[in-house]
C-alpha cells in the first residue's frame, strides 16, 4: 500500500495537467482563440504579439501528441520571425543542463540523448523528439527548469516544513504560502477531488514549490540571456496563469503570454477569462 501511495503521488505530481479524455484532432494554426475580445486568428498574427513577450507559455497535457505539434509551430514561427528563441523544459531537471547543452552543441547522439531524456522524464520519447531535434538543427539553446522529483515527492508526502535546511538552499526564492486563489486553482486545473487519500494542502504546496522553483530557472536565465525569448514547453496546470506566471509576476516586470490548448469542457472559449490565459490553440472539427 505504502508503494502504491508513493506511485499515486509520484504520477499525480508529474502529470499537473487536466485529466481529461485526450481528443486526437491537431490544433490549426488558423484557428487560435484570444481570450481578450474572442477573435480566432492565426499563427502569425498571434507570433506579432508573442515577439514582444520574453515568455511564451505553451501548455500540453503530457501525453497530446498534437499539443507537442502546436508547441513546435510556435517555437518554429517565433525562429522564423527572427527571434531569439529559448526553450525551457518541465522535462528537465537543472542537473541535467550540462548534457542538454551538449545535445544542442551536436556532441551527443540521439541515443545517448533518449537515455537522458527517460532519466528525467516519463512520457514516450517521440511526443518531443521533433522538438529536441528542431532545437538542435538550429542550435537554439533548451533549459531545464525542474528540480529533483524527491523533492516534490517529500513535500506532497509530509509539507513543506519537512524539508531541511540543506534542501531549502537548493530552492532559491521558494517559499510555501498558500492563498485560497492558488488551492481553488489547483482543484480546477487538476480536477481533483479525492487526491488518493493524501492532504491536499501538502499536495498544493508541492505544486507551489514546483512552479516557483521553475520560475527562478527562467529569471535565471533570462537575467543573463535578456535578449531572449524563452517558449516554455509544460504541463497546462504549470503554464496556466495561477502557475509558473504568477510566481514570475510576482518577482519581475518581465512580460509574457501564455497559450493553452482546448479542452473541451474545462479549456474553451467561454468558460475561460484573460486570468487564465491569453490564447487558446482550438481543435479542428
Amino acid at each position: 500500500m505504502k508503494r502504491f501511495r508513493l506511485s499515486l503521488i509520484v504520477s499525480l505530481l508529474i502529470v499537473l495537467s487536466l485529466p481529461v479524455v485526450l481528443c486526437s484532432h491537431a490544433p490549426s494554426a488558423d484557428r487560435i482563440l484570444r481570450v481578450s475580445d474572442g477573435q480566432i486568428l492565426s499563427l502569425p498574427d498571434v507570433v506579432k504579439d508573442l515577439e514582444k513577450s520574453q515568455l511564451v507559455f505553451v501548455g500540453e497535457l503530457h501525453a497530446s501528441e498534437s499539443h507537442h505539434k502546436a508547441q513546435l509551430e510556435t517555437i518554429r514561427a517565433l525562429k522564423e520571425a527572427n527571434a531569439t528563441v529559448a526553450i525551457g523544459f518541465e522535462m528537465f531537471r537543472r542537473d541535467s543542463q550540462s548534457d542538454i547543452d551538449r545535445w544542442v552543441m551536436g556532441e551527443l547522439s540521439e541515443k545517448e540523448f533518449e537515455r537522458i531524456y527517460y532519466k528525467n522524464w516519463t512520457y514516450p520519447w517521440p511526443l518531443y523528439k521533433d522538438i529536441f531535434l528542431y532545437a538542435r538543427e538550429h542550435k537554439i539553446p533548451m533549459v531545464g527548469l525542474n528540480v529533483p522529483p524527491e523533492v516534490t515527492k517529500q513535500v506532497a508526502r509530509e509539507g513543506f516544513a519537512s524539508l531541511t535546511p540543506k534542501q531549502r538552499g537548493d530552492l532559491p526564492m521558494v517559499t510555501c504560502r498558500l492563498d485560497p486563489e492558488y488551492l481553488a486553482f489547483i482543484r480546477r486545473s487538476l480536477g481533483m477531488h479525492g487526491h488518493g487519500g493524501m492532504d491536499f494542502t501538502k499536495f498544493c504546496e508541492a505544486q507551489l514549490v514546483w512552479d516557483t522553483a521553475m520560475a527562478w530557472s527562467l529569471l535565471r536565465y533570462l537575467e543573463k540571456n535578456p535578449q531572449a525569448t524563452v517558449v516554455v514547453v509544460a504541463g497546462s496546470g504549470h503554464s496556466w496563469k495561477e502557475g509558473i506566471p504568477a510566481q514570475i509576476r510576482s518577482r519581475s516586470e518581465l512580460q509574457f503570454r501564455v497559450i493553452l490548448p482546448e479542452v473541451p469542457g474545462r479549456i474553451e472559449g467561454g468558460n475561460i477569462t484573460v486570468d487564465e490565459t491569453d490564447y487558446v490553440w482550438l481543435e479542428l472539427r
